[in-house]
């Protein structure tokens, strides 16, 4: 096994005579996936700087060097001109080592009352708030996608399922809009998240506070958190954002998976109620004749790894005593892993949809099987005849029974055969079987009615856009 040198670990201090082992650096560093976090490490430090300064605890012309090479830092990574070094373990250290070549010794003072605990519970929950931010304009996004849908197919009339059985008419509009609400619920989880995260861990040191006069409401102020977090032990332990983004994630990308599943089942020749674009579908290797809808394959396979990206830091965190423990450097890759699958799913949803083509006759030809205006004809018996809706649902399945039988819709029927059922049943029994009528009738707020999902599609506009 090859060995590192003797040299006492510079970050680490006095305290080690020795180097890691080399397999111990490999495990111990985060640098190749925490360098993601450079931004909002930059941030921290610049923020704690400037406190440091104000407080008199670094002098003027110290912070005045430490900030510009924080600046000269920064350029250099964005200009993919900083080297990241696995020996220094982590983004925070990396740029530590750096801006002592960049200024001298001027920059050691700037760790100062800090802790990396501190430091990397500020960097993760700065990044999960600007993946949240980004996260909402896409979902914003989908659902205005969906909106306009939803506008110009108001009255496009379609089978409405239960158990994937046909059950009652519904337009494509209000179909679309059902999606709306539920990714509005998705951004008020993020936001709810976003809310609980936004305070500021730095200060709380390595778990105990510190001794240095600090003015951790000023960091907390510079850095947009609404106030520093009340326990210096929960400020380095707490997770629970991190969780709570990931949750957020994985409801949010079950909505989508849903929504991803009907576009598969719809495109298909046996549904054939959308066409997706040639954009979002691929071909066969060996048929010709294939458009496969990939697309939103992909999206719904992405569930399972931003599930697992929720239960892999579940299982991390479900042990751990306070405060920070390195089993916690496992955080970061699941957050990444699901930010990065989640915004690139709804991508993917958004051009699809904005991209498909629906065929409306091909919807309303598939209601004309499984009776699905048979619910209208219980109401009726309920409204006019004053009949029990148990009793009115028994004599509608016998009727349904009868058309069964005889291979034809309800409508279809004679005013006689259903007599023969229910007696009391007149003509205007033909006025509630026809799929418009169905369909205009449910008007009761949240209904299907044309009138009433361009009435949901101004509010949903309102609310949401």
């Amino acid at each position: 096994m090859t060995k590192s040198n003797n040299k006492a670990n510079a970050m680490w201090g006095g305290r080690f005579a020795a180097g890691p082992d080399a397999i111990m650096s490999r495990i111990n560093a985060s640098i190749d996936f925490d360098k993601r976090l450079y931004a909002q490490d930059i941030a921290g430090s610049v923020a704690h700087c400037r406190m440091l300064v104000n407080q008199g605890i670094v002098s003027e012309s110290d912070g005045k060097a430490i900030l510009s090479g924080l600046d000269s830092i920064l350029n250099e990574i964005e200009n993919d001109s900083f080297e990241f070094k696995t020996v220094l373990e982590d983004i925070h250290m990396n740029i530590e080592s750096r801006l002592r070549e960049l200024i001298g010794d001027a920059a050691g003072r700037l760790h100062t009352a800090r802790s990396r605990n501190d430091q990397v519970a500020t960097d993760l929950r700065l990044w999960t708030r600007d993946a949240i931010d980004g996260l909402d304009e896409q979902l914003k996004s989908l659902q205005e996608t969906l909106i306009k849908l939803a506008e110009t197919h108001a009255d496009a009339a379609m089978p409405g399922f239960t158990h994937l059985q046909p059950a009652q008419p519904v337009t494509f509009g209000h179909h679309m809009l059902a999606y709306v609400e539920m990714y509005g619920r998705d951004r008020g989880r993020f936001a709810d998240c976003r809310k609980r995260l936004n305070e500021a861990p730095l200060g709380a040191a390595a778990l105990a506070g510190t001794s240095f006069p600090i003015d951790r409401q000023q960091t907390a102020s510079a850095l947009g958190f609404d106030h520093p977090m009340a326990n210096s032990l929960d400020a380095v332990s707490a997770r629970d954002f991190a969780l709570e983004f990931l949750a957020a994630a994985s409801i949010c990308v079950a909505h989508l998976s849903r929504q991803a599943e009907e576009l598969v089942l719809w495109c298909a020749p046996q549904f054939g109620f959308i066409r997706l674009s040639d954009a979002y579908s691929t071909g066969s290797s060996i048929m010709p004749q294939k458009r496969n809808p990939d697309a939103a394959e992909l999206a719904r396979a992405k569930t399972g790894r931003i599930f697992g990206a929720l239960q892999s830091l579940l299982v991390v965190m479900k042990g751990l005593p306070l405060a920070y423990g390195k089993d916690m450097q496992e955080d970061k890759e699941p957050v990444f892993d699901a930010a990065d699958n989640l915004s690139l799913t709804v991508a993917a949803m958004a051009g699809m949809i904005g991209d498909l083509t629906i065929v409306p006759e091909t919807m309303r030809a598939a209601l004309e099987h499984g009776f699905p205006t048979a619910t209208d004809l219980a109401d009726w018996l309920v409204r006019v005849l004053d009949m029990p809706f148990r009793d009115a649902h028994h004599a509608t399945g016998a009727i349904v029974g009868l058309a069964e039988a005889k291979g034809c819709a309800l409508a279809e029927l004679s005013l006689s055969e259903m007599q023969d059922v229910a007696p009391g049943i007149t003509d205007d029994i033909f006025s509630v079987l026809s799929v418009d009528a169905s369909i205009n009738s449910r008007s009761s707020e949240g209904g299907t009615s044309v009138e009433n999902v361009r009435g949901a599609a101004a509010s949903a506009r309102e609310r949401f856009l």
